[in-house]
């Protein structure tokens, strides 16, 4: 059995800021739309949320922003290949492979970054409660938090 394994190959020259939406439905389509204003028109409303209608839906939205030292990126995944020096790289990840298995490396491409993320709910604006992305994304910033932190008193020199 083969394992993969993923790289991000970050090129600083493609990083650009997106504006990233978290949409409460379903779309089958996986690429560019243009022009994008005959699908997705949002306006701001005075309460400073967004408000949008999307195949006849009104959707409420509003900005989470990622913790200070926080951000996302946008990644396109290429195929598997074949490393060129899978022994050093099975040494690096301590993974045991047989001889004649080697390891599939997929690259995924940084093509954006993003500091905040516009969450849409159905009628309504979505809290973490309620919507299991909004919880999740929660959920993870505190795991990292804590598996990075130290115990007080010590820093990372002791």
């Amino acid at each position: 059995m083969t394992h993969s394994i993923f790289a991000v190959d970050s090129q600083e020259s493609t990083q650009k800021n997106a504006s990233v939406h978290l949409l409460p439905c379903r779309i089958n389509h996986d690429g560019n739309v243009e022009p994008v204003d005959a699908y997705w028109n949002p306006s701001e409303s005075q309460d400073k949320t967004k408000r949008a209608y999307l195949r006849g839906r009104k959707l409420h939205g509003k900005v989470v922003k990622l913790p200070e030292g926080y951000y996302g990126s946008v990644v396109e995944m290429s195929e598997p290949k074949k490393p060129e020096n899978t022994q050093e790289m099975a040494e690096e990840l301590e993974v045991q492979n047989e001889q004649d298995e080697q390891p599939e490396v997929g690259v995924m491409q940084g093509k954006a970054t993003f500091d905040e993320i516009m969450i849409w709910g159905h009628e309504s604006l979505t809290d973490s409660n309620e919507d299991p992305y909004l919880r999740g994304v929660e959920e993870w910033i505190s795991f990292a938090e804590q598996i990075h932190s130290y115990p007080s008193g010590k820093t990372a020199n002791d």
